[in-house]
């Protein structure tokens, strides 16, 4: 036996006899939290009264504009998630997600962008538009028409 091999023996022996010695068994897993639904929403609250404070800061007429009040949202949706871990809940929960969607009720439900009216064009914009393409492809045609009859006179 080569010494190479023998030492790969030996080391598989050795790893062999050290699980069985030790017993190793592979440990339970810990038992999973609940989640405390009536204590988050209550941390909700928290959350959501320091924001409303924090808006009311904030001119209403800004209250549309997400650069006026990025920082105090931020914070808002850090509050929320990091109240929902510190619970054992995940985030974000149908808990979460309802109180998130009242807040926006409360403060953004006026800052709906007004639909875009879409208008035709002028009847001379429009004709150049549609002749355009129609006179493109009969000049292909024309020169593909062209082309084959010269190359059957070369031929």
């Amino acid at each position: 036996m080569d010494t190479n091999e023998f030492a790969l023996l030996k080391l598989f022996l050795v790893g062999l006899l050290a699980t069985d010695s030790f017993n190793i068994e592979p440990t339970s897993p810990q038992p999973k939290k609940v989640c405390n639904e009536s204590r988050l929403q209550w941390e909700m609250e928290v959350c959501g009264e320091d924001f409303k404070r924090k808006m009311a800061h904030i001119d209403q007429q800004y209250w549309c504009n997400l650069t006026h009040f990025i920082r105090e949202y931020h914070f808002f949706t850090f509050c929320t998630e990091e109240k929902s871990q510190i619970l054992d809940c995940y985030w974000p929960n149908p808990l979460v997600e309802s109180y998130i969607i009242r807040i926006h009720k409360h403060f953004f439900s006026n800052c709906t962008m007004e639909p875009v009216i879409w208008v035709d064009p002028p009847d001379d914009t429009l004709t150049i538009l549609i002749l355009i393409p129609v006179f493109l492809t009969l000049a292909m045609i024309a020169l593909v028409v062209w082309c084959s009859k010269r190359s059957d006179i070369l031929a």
